[in-house]
């Protein structure tokens, strides 16, 4: 695009942490625009890198995001901010809910940033990939730092002190819980009743390998149990890390920090392989199976043999059937495998997906298309979600159980072609991001209020869990 003054920001944009913001002329700054949206996988990976620049040149960069949404639920001002504490962003953040800056800046896709200089003027415009790499360029070219201070004057928003910190994957057995404490960067072994028996890892984050008090993890998400390993999708070192539950010894299955595209074959050694953003895992039959939400894909690695098979998947974001790469998710975010079926939660699809493992034919379950969503109960045809972030089978009846996360409901949809049922509760969902069932209960990380949730699946009552307390 040619050089043209940056467009000013739009009344109706709402400043979550920070004052209003000018986008215009800021002699000796460079500035990025960033559209991002929150839920995405694609959006988190440009602000993060986009984050790093700003703590690399705090004198040159002025960085400042609008969070434009996908989902009706992303239109609340409080939910945008803790989707942006959840995954460590800190830049000022606007929330442009009706897409009015965006249909102002001409924007297509998301992310796009624009760099303005300190004229005002648009000096280029960046979308989807490459944001870390062009804008350092710009950045290392220019002569001298700013002669004066970033004049956006954020405020101190921050979430409550307490025993657990954005709560994600959960996993449970006949005698304890498993629960990745992702903002803490920790996994705990609790008892049914909420008591902590063991942490591995040391709460700060990191790729270390070791015995349960040195070794340490990032953003750990999806959690799975076989037999007495406890695999770990760390969403944020971009790894699949093993847990010996006998010894509590915790090592990296593959992955080696750097966000990339696997490759199939043989895994030699753990730090050759690259993944991007692994959010779940889930084993059966000697297979652990992962899913890549910032590849749109589904993976297999083979715990006997070592090697590592693309199921299904394009790289697409799309809700699409087919057989292996001719098929797309939207998103994999959650796991639930039984025999040779893996269920498939697409969150920004707003749909449940079977894998069948024989021929790795992809069908959707439950899902209206990419960007169809709501809150219907009822027959496939016509039910809804919105945004599901977590799934769980039951082990005791046909029943996968759906933490419907951007309605803040707990679903289920009984398999053999039964219908998906919303489950009323004693006390209100916050935006619930882990699930597992047993032990005669759904247990439930209701993420955004930082807690865990022990739920008669009969009647409906809850218990909170004193975790740490």
């Amino acid at each position: 695009m040619g050089l043209a003054q940056v467009p000013g920001f739009p009344s109706t944009l709402q400043w979550l942490n920070a004052g209003v913001a000018p986008p215009g002329a800021m002699p000796g700054w460079l500035t990025a625009i960033a559209f991002a949206n929150l839920g995405s996988a694609w959006s988190l990976q440009a602000l993060q890198a986009l984050q790093t620049l700003r703590a690399r040149y705090p004198n040159r960069l002025r960085a400042l995001v609008l969070h434009v949404p996908r989902f009706d639920h992303e239109r609340d001002a409080r939910r945008a901010m803790k989707r942006a504490h959840r995954e460590g962003i800190t830049l000022p953040l606007a929330l442009d809910a009706d897409w009015v800056a965006w249909q102002q800046f001409g924007v297509r896709v998301w992310p796009t940033v624009f760099l303005v200089d300190g004229m005002g003027q648009v000096q280029a415009r960046i979308e989807g990939e490459g944001v870390l790499a062009d804008l350092e360029r710009r950045l290392q070219a220019m002569e001298s730092d700013a002669p004066g201070d970033d004049p956006t004057l954020q405020r101190r928003v921050r979430e409550p002190d307490l025993p657990l910190r954005f709560p994600m994957g959960l996993a449970v057995n006949a005698q304890y819980l498993y629960v990745a404490d992702s903002g803490h960067h920790r996994i705990l072994e609790c008892s049914h009743a909420g008591r902590v028996l063991r942490q591995f890892g040391s709460g700060d984050p990191g790729l270390i390998d070791g015995d349960a008090g040195h070794a340490s993890f990032q953003s750990p998400h999806g959690l799975t149990l076989m037999r007495d390993t406890l695999y770990v999708a760390d969403c944020g070192n971009h790894a699949v890390r093993r847990i010996n539950l006998r010894t509590g010894d915790i090592d990296t299955l593959c992955g080696n920090g750097r966000r990339g595209a696997p490759k199939e074959g043989p895994v030699r050694a753990s730090q050759d392989v690259m993944l991007d953003s692994p959010r779940a895992v889930a084993a059966v039959n000697d297979q652990l199976h992962i899913a890549l939400a910032g590849d749109n894909q589904v993976w297999s690695y083979d715990l006997g043999k070592a090697t590592l098979t693309l199921r299904a998947g394009s790289g697409a974001l799309d809700v699409k059937d087919g057989r292996g790469a001719s098929a797309a998710f939207a998103q994999p975010v959650a796991l639930a495998a039984v025999q040779q079926t893996v269920y498939v939660c697409d969150a920004a699809g707003s749909a449940i997906r079977s894998l069948q493992l024989r021929d790795n034919a992809v069908q959707t379950v439950v899902g209206q298309g990419a960007w169809a969503f709501g809150q219907a109960d009822g027959p496939r045809t016509i039910a809804q979600l919105q945004e599901p972030q977590a799934i769980a089978l039951d082990p005791d009846s046909p029943t996968l159980w759906i933490a419907d996360a951007g309605n803040d409901r707990l679903r289920s949809l009984r398999l053999g072609g039964g219908d998906l049922t919303s489950h009323p509760l004693a006390q209100p969902l916050h935006g619930p991001a882990g699930m597992a069932v047993g032990a005669g209960a759904v247990w439930i990380a209701d993420t955004d209020a930082h807690a865990v949730l022990r739920v008669e699946p009969k009647t409906g009552a809850v218990q909170h869990l004193p975790i740490g307390e």
